[in-house]
């Protein structure tokens, strides 16, 4: 079973420094940890010695590193670009750290910060029992972003990784530049509500849902969203394409339009 060569119940700095930082990039908070990754057939570790998922090429994998969760859980993440101008891209339950990859590496190349969690018991990340308290994920992220500079930040999520990006961002100190959301439920779960938190992000905001997931159960869940969105600026997508989350735009006839319709209303949320 794939495991990062060092375990360390109380990291130091100096292990910390050992590590070199990827370009752009302070260097990982932690040094390689030893745990039990969720999928441990996919999960590879990098020159540096962290799990990653073997989805993330070779070349990226010089990025990975390992964030720590308020309770204790160890996830993989990749932290690509810099500045102070931070994007959340929040998977979706079921997926991968690469289902927003394309999207985060083209940002980074545009000169925005990026940082992709891997959520508890998924791909390289810590397997875990408790798969319901995933807005500590999510949290986790947005403050390795504001750790590596962000000033401000823009949410995305797909599924209930965009649930968690809602409530998780509204509780973190970093201005809200904007919201994306892909095929994400009002209420993810028996814990996680995301209406409360929605009704305080006046940023711009894009909801995008197709009419065919799920029989139009999660149609109704992003029209929940939106109707309760305390945007001044926001807009409803309907994707005909029948798929959820990122396989609307990887997937769907018109992807490669709502792709680039993603990318440029991200860009313009902070311009």
């Amino acid at each position: 079973m794939p495991t990062a060569p060092l375990s360390s119940a109380q990291p130091t700095d100096a292990l910390a420094e050992e590590t070199p930082p990827a370009k752009g990039a302070k260097a990982p908070a932690f040094p390689p940890v030893q745990y039990e990754s969720a999928w441990p057939e996919q999960t590879v570790i990098s020159d540096q010695g962290y799990p990653v998922n073997s989805c993330v090429p070779e070349e990226l994998r010089t990025h990975a590193s390992t964030l720590k969760t308020s309770d204790g859980k160890y996830l993989t993440a990749l932290v690509l670009g810099s500045g102070s101008d931070g994007v959340l891209l929040a998977h979706e339950q079921g997926y991968s750290i690469c289902s927003f990859l394309d999207i985060g590496q083209e940002l980074a190349e545009q000169g925005y910060l990026v940082v992709l969690p891997e959520y508890r018991a998924h791909g390289a990340s810590q397997q875990s029992e408790d798969t319901e308290s995933i807005e500590l994920d999510a949290e986790a992220a947005l403050k390795e972003l504001e750790r590596q500079g962000a000033e401000r930040v823009f949410l995305a999520g797909a599924s209930c990784g965009g649930t968690t990006a809602i409530i998780s961002g509204v509780g973190q100190p970093l201005p809200i530049q904007g919201l994306l959301i892909l095929s994400s439920p009002a209420q993810c779960g028996p814990r996680l509500d995301a209406i409360p938190s929605v009704k305080e992000i006046k940023a711009p905001s894009l909801f995008v849902v197709s009419p065919g997931d799920m029989l139009g159960a999660v149609e109704k869940q992003v029209r929940q969203l939106y109707e309760a969105s305390g945007a001044d600026r926001k807009e409803l997508i309907i994707d005909e394409s029948g798929f959820h989350g990122t396989d609307m735009y990887k997937r769907g006839e018109n992807g490669d339009k709502l792709r680039t319709r993603i990318i440029d209303f991200i860009i313009a949320a902070f311009h």
